[in-house]
């Protein structure tokens, strides 16, 4: 006779005294997270540490665990994530597919290639972002000798008055610059250093200056700020890192006086070389621009917001012309650059240290041009709700 082994029901006791054991655990879990002091506790500020680093499409795979309609939307070069790979990316902000990770933590000097880059434009990498040096001061102030002889560039004088919309007296963006001093290497006899490109006149300011002109020229009311930072910061014997202090004071001093204003651009010139920074243009040179995005404050999503608008605005007339849109920020970096003072701050780099200053006044005609249209159909827009 075949003994049959007797039918057992799954155990409701072990089932009972498992769910049990969870709730204690869960509830002890809590109780150690919320009695230990605050500075051991985990905050979102370290969970925003240990994922900032992680690839988009980890979070994708983990919602299409959930969801698998993730799983239509996700790109095919994706592969399936497994645990393991999550976790030790978490662990050690490693990522298996990008060699940068690992590069910039072994090799000096190499984490300057692991940035981020919000917006591409033709031919930025990873490998030519704008850099600025940092000399000492007395090398900032040094006497050079400069020569600039300006060449006859047609500028839209506004002569069309009738047509052209106006602010009617009324600046509305403020100019200025750091770095005042950021001078070009064509202008500069016997200068071949990039870090020695400097200048108390020819500089980045006369770009500045040219800006407001084309503006005006446009109906929109300017102001350049011309105070000269380098100098502030000797007689306060400030180091020059300490540049962005000392012109928030002018930002500041602008919106107190003048509630009109409501757009402030700080002008740059990057230290890469003419290769990187310019652009032919039908038959003409012109400097490249990049918009910098501090992230480190709140109003970084307006004013990416503003630099994108007016990037793809750039791409659209003058194909070439802007290299992108990228952030800065987090340790070692200022993160800022006064953006915070208003929804409307941008930084934005013109040309590089070895472009002429004709490049760059072309470049300043075709932001105005640019910038007029994006600021005339906003007010239209504000005007018509």
């Amino acid at each position: 006779m075949a003994f049959k082994h007797p039918y057992r029901k799954p155990s409701l006791w072990k089932g009972s005294t498992l769910y049990l054991f969870s709730i204690v655990i869960l509830f002890f879990s809590i109780g150690i997270f919320t009695s230990m002091k605050p500075a051991y506790r985990i905050t979102s500020d370290v969970i925003q540490s240990w994922t900032s680093d992680m690839d988009g499409s980890v979070f994708s795979h983990i919602l299409a665990m959930e969801n698998k309609a993730f799983q239509y939307v996700m790109k095919e070069e994706h592969d399936t994530l497994g645990i393991a790979s999550l976790l030790f990316e978490v662990a050690t902000s490693i990522k298996p597919n990008d060699p940068r990770s690992l590069l910039g933590n072994e090799i000096p000097g190499f984490s300057i290639y692991d940035r981020k880059i919000f917006i591409a434009g033709t031919g930025t990498d990873y490998t030519n972002l704008p850099f600025e040096s940092s000399p000492p001061l007395e090398e900032v102030l040094k006497e050079r000798e400069a020569v600039f002889e300006e060449e006859e560039l047609e500028q839209d004088d506004g002569q069309d008055e009738g047509n052209t919309p106006s602010t009617g007296g009324r600046d509305v963006v403020f100019i200025y610059n750091t770095h005042n001093r950021e001078s070009f290497l064509p202008h500069l006899p016997g200068v071949n250093d990039p870090n020695k490109a400097l200048h108390h006149e020819v500089n980045i300011t006369l770009v500045s200056e040219r800006l407001a002109k084309s503006l005006e020229a446009k109906g929109i009311g300017a102001q350049v700020d011309k105070t000269d930072f380098a100098k502030k910061l000797s007689e306060r014997n400030w180091e020059y890192w300490r540049s962005y202090e000392v012109s928030r004071e002018s930002v500041v001093a602008a919106f107190n006086n003048n509630k009109d204003l409501q757009y402030v651009f700080d002008l740059h010139r990057d230290g890469l070389g003419k290769k990187h920074t310019t652009a032919e243009i039908n038959g003409e040179s012109y400097a490249k621009i990049m918009f910098v995005i501090g992230e480190d404050h709140p109003n970084m999503e307006k004013n990416l917001e503003l630099a994108t608008e007016l990037h793809y605005l750039v791409e659209e007339k003058y194909p070439g012309l802007s290299r992108g849109v990228i952030p800065q920020g987090g340790s070692g970096n200022n993160g800022v650059y006064n953006q915070d003072l208003s929804e409307h701050a941008l930084l934005i780099e013109i040309g590089g240290v070895e472009n002429h200053l004709n490049e760059l006044y072309r470049t300043a005609d075709a932001l105005a041009e640019v910038f007029s249209d994006y600021y005339w159909d906003a007010e239209e827009v504000d005007a018509n709700p």
